[in-house]
């Protein structure tokens, strides 16, 4: 009965509030034709008829395809070891860092560096690397191994650059978790005379297996969706996200490749399902809190040293493939001829039209991230902070972006805003334009945004901003100064994270570019897969500067004006 009416007052409120109700009506709307629009359409293309029925003939088509069996084969392969490689790394290098005494301050700073590479680089990256090192001309197999006819790419191409490229994201996942393991647990066991092997098999890998599971499954949805590294690398070796842009593009089978995506994307919802709603809620319950007090870090040598070898090895291979690229940039032909040279920067900027893929790039990027950043933080406050019936379906569509590969929102965006219901008006004349990436950018970045809008607005409490209300301010005034300042940090942290991915995107935006705008990934991967390694490196290298400049002002600014310095300031 209380909580009834407590509903009922937080509903005669809101609806008092006519910002409030207005914002949650936009958002609605916003969600619904950008997000649910495209993929709705997609259904539309692959299940409905052109005499207007329900079919299941582009289906069974597609299904007779040599070229799909062979591409929903080589992807799911493909997923399930890079998943379990991946989420094997992440769960060594978190287990080095957590567990065991690092004598040098060198390889916790390679493990931190190495955790925020792929966030800071494009995502194909690491391919070019690969090529440049262990292709045919590569460095270590060419001139070091005298390995003339080696063959980089294929399956073992894909699996290993993803394997590189998503490790570090299941290494952050598990440190967390193994931080929050009461040490008390495992020294109980070690009393009672179990080896150090059967406490980690018998208490730490029970206690974090829902974690692990949750690693695996986050890092084969990035790796199932990947479009930019099999695209590069994979040579002959089709995956799904590939086969369908090819579908689109090459064979101009629009409802073909729309049922491929409708394929691909129930794999990764059905995967994001499972970790979202069961996983990482297990996961969470199995390990609630902080432990109670210090753990004793492992000091034998025995153990140490071959782990932390192990360890800084990896970490220095990754670190030196990544280094590889600006080199490349700077050969006069990889491969034959080692000579320094500027002219690959020279020509990016004088034949390759440079300026202007830097300027529409950086340009998109700048306009979709406080967008992205101002809308994460306003969805989140609504979901952590208000009441009401549509609460639950911004709080989901929202995060589905998070589930939906690259490709798959391209196509549904060509179908959505190049025909679909918006034959005439704003909407259909936004397909071409820089307004549809800049929607693009918004929408792939969200879901990162909000969670950590979502986890900073839990930990402030309710009666800060109900002493706002009673005072007589509305909704917009709240917001605005009481609750946005509290989270600035998520803010920036948001703002930042959508310039970096909006910046390296590519697999949702490489179908809706035209020629009109020049991006820097789009030029990348065109020139990859020309083989002009030098130009592509130079553009690559350049991103790469701008992305580690983004997050270095953002470093300073969270430093000088981020909450925790107020916090600080105020105590002294």
């Amino acid at each position: 009965m209380a909580k009834s009416q407590s509903a009922n007052l937080d509903r005669k409120k809101l609806l008092a509030d006519p910002i409030m109700v207005t914002t949650i009506v936009l958002l609605v709307v916003f969600l619904t034709v950008f997000i649910l629009y495209p993929l709705a359409i997609l259904l539309v293309d692959s299940f409905v008829s052109e005499q207007g029925g329900f079919t299941l003939d582009t289906f069974k088509r597609i299904m007779g395809l040599a070229n799909f069996k062979r591409a929903i084969t080589n992807t799911l392969k493909v997923g399930f070891l890079v998943g379990i490689a991946s989420s094997l790394i992440g769960l060594l290098f978190a287990y080095v860092e957590v567990y065991v005494k690092l004598k040098s301050n060198f390889t916790s700073g390679l493990f931190k560096v190495v955790s925020m590479l792929p966030v800071v680089s494009p995502p194909f990256v690491l391919s070019l690397s690969m090529i440049m090192l262990f292709g045919k001309a590569g460095i270590i197999t060419r001139f070091l191994l005298k390995i003339y006819d080696n063959n980089v790419y294929g399956f073992w191409g894909i699996a290993i650059v993803q394997t590189l490229t998503f490790f570090p994201v299941c290494y952050m996942m598990l440190k967390g978790l193994l931080k929050n393991i009461d040490p008390s647990l495992e020294e109980a066991a070690r009393d009672m005379g179990a080896s150090r092997s059967k406490v980690f098999m018998t208490v730490t890998l029970p206690l974090i297996l829902p974690g692990l599971g949750n690693a695996f499954l986050v890092t084969f949805i990035e790796s199932i969706a990947d479009f930019a590294n099999p695209m590069i690398i994979g040579g002959s070796y089709d995956t799904l996200a590939t086969t369908i842009y090819l579908q689109i593009t090459g064979a101009y089978d629009k409802a073909g490749a729309a049922a491929m995506a409708v394929v691909l994307l129930t794999i990764t919802l059905l995967m994001f399902i499972v970790q979202k709603y069961y996983l990482e809620a297990k996961s969470t319950a199995t390990l609630s809190g902080k432990a109670s007090r210090e753990r004793m870090l492992i000091t034998d040598k025995s153990v140490t040293i071959p782990l932390t070898v192990l360890c800084s090895g990896l970490a220095l291979f990754v670190i030196i493939m990544y280094i590889c690229v600006p080199f490349g940039a700077m050969f006069k032909t990889w491969g034959y001829d080692f000579h320094l040279t500027f002219k690959w920067f020279k020509q990016v900027f004088t034949k390759y039209k440079g300026l202007k893929a830097f300027k529409d790039s950086f340009v998109l990027s700048l306009i979709s991230a406080p967008i992205t950043a101002l809308l994460s933080m306003i969805i989140s406050y609504l979901v952590v902070k208000r009441k009401f019936k549509a609460k639950g379906f911004i709080e989901a569509v929202s995060m589905l972006a998070m589930a939906v590969p690259g490709t798959v929102l391209g196509i549904g965006y060509i179908r959505g805003f190049s025909g679909g219901i918006f034959h005439t008006g704003f909407l259909q004349g936004l397909y071409g334009t820089g307004a549809i990436l800049v929607i693009v950018f918004v929408v792939r970045s969200l879901p990162t945004g909000t969670r950590s809008g979502i986890s900073a607005l839990r930990q402030i409490d309710k009666s800060i901003e109900e002493s706002a209300y009673d005072m007589g301010a509305d909704s917009f005034k709240v917001f605005m100064t009481v609750t946005l300042p509290l989270i600035k940090d998520s803010f920036l942290s948001g703002f930042v994270t959508s310039f970096v991915r909006s910046i390296t995107a590519i697999s949702a935006i490489i179908l809706l570019v035209t020629p009109s705008y020049l991006l820097i990934t789009v030029q990348i991967n065109e020139f990859a897969e020309k083989g002009s390694y030098g130009i592509a490196c130079a553009f690559a290298t350049i991103l790469i500067l701008i992305t580690y400049t983004a997050v270095l002002l953002m470093n300073i600014l969270m430093k000088y004006f981020g909450t925790s310095r107020k916090v600080k300031t105020e105590e002294n």
